[in-house]
């Protein structure tokens, strides 16, 4: 009988893995295509499968803002927000459409999508850093501005210490032209409800009121971009019509309303795994469609533990794992495993800017995983997440020679962790407050459909699931073990 259960088990597994290949849909969104929006998109990668929903749609796309190529350059938001990567684009993704279209897709247009719009466009190296970690050009204006074009007086002064790309020191670049270019990955516009949450009426890692939306007066997350630089969709949206669509006109309103409807309505996770199976069986939650249909901002310590998805898989009952095969019985435990060591491994988290300073929580502290990545059922941080964890930093970042080096250097007060000199590949946050205790402060991310959107942290410091686990390891000498590490991983590859 159990040799008969396993079979069954695994012709299933087969069968539901053979109609997703045979069902599988065109994996790159050209802009103007004006395909059909279902409501429901299953994407394979290497983990399982990636599925997209789209809140009462079906939608047409066709005539739609957010898929209809308005700049100069030939690109839709979709472009850079595909949904095969979680509305996000991977590494493999750029690197596959440079292939299919010898590097004339408007992906790779000189704007942002080369290392520099001065190298020879039709080389790959050229555009290398897209291809190789899904890395953006950010063109950012020096002295500091807000997003309203108020200058801001930066406590700090900013000098170019290495430049292989030629961006912030050739003609029209660097800090005597006015500007400062980084590198940054795509943030995913999916499951926004979460990231717009407010769970404080101020900022605990500051100690200030949170701002206020310009447009109606509502408390912003502060959770929406890398550097906070947007505070809320309108002002994301036209910061990305204008500096990657190259859209000179700028939307109008119709247009921002059409494109919030539709990021409000989008939400993405990964819903198969290829070791687990489904993973919203045997009563565990994965999938998007709880992420439809739960409240966001709730503060996982006080309501629904982070990762409790997967809680109902840490006791599987005789009766039920006769029905998996062994491999899917261990990889469904060791996912219980991982949301556990998540939520409980504790260790002391040290020199950590928006953790152990402004106001602080003592140098060390000592908390887990779940300290930050605190939201019920996303991962991401119910308050505002700017937070230093060095991956752009020195001496904590890795030392890659491709990027930009900053030598930061503080005017005022010494920054708490660093010094009065930093060396950065990307300043972060303090290129939006002008502050030198916010260098090096990145918001943290949503962490649904990571198996789809590699590599991962800003600048793609991670190229794979486990790579971001050990990153935190070695930053923060946690001691994982072996299983506890592989447990992390195949979490983090079911979200």
């Amino acid at each position: 009988m159990r040799k008969i259960s396993l079979m069954v088990a695994g012709v299933a597994g087969a069968a539901v893995f053979g109609q997703l290949s045979a069902a599988a849909p065109e994996r790159w969104w050209a802009p103007g295509e004006g395909r059909v929006f279902p409501a429901s998109l299953d994407y394979a990668n290497e983990h399982g499968t990636l599925r997209v929903l789209v809140d009462g749609g079906p939608m047409a796309t066709k005539g739609h803002p957010f898929f209809e190529p308005l700049g100069a350059n030939g690109r839709a938001c979709v472009t850079c927000h595909q949904p095969s990567d979680a509305m996000s684009l991977s590494a493999a993704s750029a690197a596959r459409r440079w292939t299919e279209t010898q590097g004339k897709d408007p992906l790779f247009a000189a704007i942002d999508g080369a290392n520099c719009p001065s190298l020879p466009q039709d080389k790959r190296e050229s555009h290398s850093l897209l291809i190789e970690r899904g890395l953006f050009r950010i063109q950012l204006p020096w002295p500091v501005k807000q997003w309203n074009g108020k200058p801001v007086t930066p406590d700090f002064t900013i000098e170019v210490m290495r430049d292989p790309n030629g961006c912030n020191s050739g003609p029209n670049y660097g800090p005597g032209a006015g500007n400062i270019s980084v590198y940054r990955r795509a943030r995913p516009v999916a499951n926004m409800k979460y990231l717009l949450a407010v769970g404080f009426p101020f900022d605990p890692k500051q100690g200030f009121a949170l701002p206020r939306d310009p447009d109606d007066g509502s408390m912003m997350s502060g959770n929406i971009m890398g550097d906070n630089r947007a505070g809320n969709l309108r002002i994301q949206m036209e910061d990305a019509a204008h500096g990657h669509l190259q859209f000179a006109k700028g939307l109008n309103a119709k247009q921002i309303a059409r494109i919030r409807d539709f990021e409000m309505r989008v939400y993405t996770a990964q819903q198969v795994s290829k070791q687990a199976g489904a993973l919203d069986s045997m009563g565990a939650e994965g999938g998007p469609m709880k992420l439809k249909n739960s409240q966001p901002g709730a503060l996982g310590s006080i309501g629904i533990p982070v990762w409790s998805e997967f809680a109902k898989w840490e006791k599987i009952s005789p009766d039920d794992a006769k029905t998996l095969t062994p491999e899917q019985l261990a990889f469904r435990q060791s996912v219980a495993r991982g949301a556990r060591v998540f939520r409980d491994k504790m260790f002391l988290i040290t020199d950590t800017a928006g953790i152990n300073s402004r106001i602080g929580f003592g140098n060390p502290v000592r908390n887990s995983c779940v300290f930050c990545h605190n939201m019920s059922q996303m991962g991401n941080d119910v308050a505002p997440g700017q937070v230093d964890l060095g991956t752009t930093t020195m001496p904590f970042a890795d030392p890659w020679r491709d990027l930009p080096l900053f030598r930061v250097t503080c005017l005022k007060a010494p920054h708490p962790h660093y010094g009065r000199v930093i060396y950065t590949m990307d300043p972060g946050f303090a290129m939006t407050t002008g502050r030198c205790a916010d260098v090096g402060k990145i918001t943290l991310q949503s962490m649904r459909g990571l198996a789809a959107r590699a590599p991962y942290f800003s600048n793609g410091l991670a190229k794979d699931l486990r790579g971001i686990v050990d990153y935190y390891d070695r930053r923060y000498n946690i001691g994982y073990t072996e299983q506890e590490k592989q447990d992390l991983t195949n979490m983090m590859s079911a979200l």
